[in-house]
């Protein structure tokens, strides 16, 4: 969705997106990987461990290109809790995006090598089409209009809007109850056009990033704040000040972006989505990360192809 959770850390400065790639190459990938505070008990490194690896890639072909270089470049996130955060002790990146990233670095070049590029919502596309990321990792919501500029290969996870406010908040349960309301939305995420459309009589105010947003909500520069649940969920379980309120508004496929008409590339990260479902690979990701928060059995993985603009 944005990125996110989506989620979730659209704004990062260059300069600071740069140092942080440079602190995380080695840390976000390799077998050294251990066991990770607070993950309710897995080891990334168990995942690895169980990770499939391709065969030799064809020849000219982006996978080829990145076995060769012994490192997958993913455009992510430094601070989405339980999809890709960096743990502040261990220096290592955690949560569902993080994870699924070292998985297809192993199932490209047999190893977990990965570097994260921090991306924002509204330069990942560019990002994409001039080669600086392999792929996006980021809460991507597929649309028909972002598949016009980027192939998406998935959807992986599925999410939805939910709206938050502070805690002591009462009478904003639903989209009506938006109305006239001053409403906090991450910049260029699927929010600003969802409130539109489900509460049109809304003022929205965006910030760049979800800290932001959390940081506004708390202040009172607005009502409520209509972010993905799945950002929602981590910030809710971590600051009592902040309630989620109601059922999600909508509901959100996330895909993996690549380059726009690479159509081997997508294929090949398809088949490699479809064993980790079939081996229980992909449920075991999601209760390393969301499912510990989100009580119960992991969800049915989206059908890949799903999603209108992953076809």
């Amino acid at each position: 969705m944005v990125r996110t959770p989506a989620g979730m850390r659209w704004a990062v400065p260059a300069a600071v997106a740069a140092l942080s790639v440079a602190g995380l190459t080695a840390c976000s990938g390799g077998d050294s990987d251990s066991a990770v505070p607070g993950s309710g008990g897995g080891k990334q490194d168990d995942l690895v461990a169980a990770a499939p690896v391709a065969g030799d890639p064809p020849a000219g072909s982006t996978m080829e290109k990145i076995r060769k270089r012994g490192q997958l470049i993913v455009g992510g996130s430094l601070d989405a809790p339980l999809l890709s955060q960096q743990n502040p002790s261990t220096k290592k990146v955690e949560g569902l995006d993080a994870d699924f990233g070292r998985l297809l670095a192993k199932y490209i070049i047999g190893k977990p090598n990965v570097k994260i590029v921090n991306s924002a919502s509204e330069t990942r596309e560019a990002l994409l089409s001039n080669g600086t990321v392999d792929v996006v990792l980021q809460t991507y919501s597929i649309t028909p209009e972002r598949a016009k500029q980027v192939a998406f290969a998935g959807p992986y996870y599925s999410s939805g809007l939910v709206i938050a406010t502070k805690k002591d908040k009462t009478g904003i349960t639903a989209p009506a109850d938006l109305k006239g309301k001053t409403v906090i939305a991450g910049a260029n995420t699927p929010a600003i056009p969802a409130i539109k459309k489900l509460a049109p009589g809304a003022k929205i105010v965006t910030f760049g990033s979800d800290p932001e947003c959390v940081q506004a909500l708390k202040q009172g520069r607005g009502d409520a704040y209509v972010q993905d649940e799945a950002v929602l969920l981590a910030t809710a379980k971590q600051d009592p000040a902040i309630k989620i309120q109601g059922k999600p508004l909508t509901s959100d496929p996330y895909g993996i972006g690549l380059k726009h008409g690479d159509a081997q590339m997508k294929q090949f990260v398809n088949d490699w989505l479809k064993k980790i479902q079939a081996s229980g690979l992909w449920a075991k990701v999601w209760k390393n990360s969301v499912g510990t928060v989100v009580q119960g059995e992991a969800p049915k993985p989206p059908a890949i192809g799903s999603a209108p603009g992953s076809q």
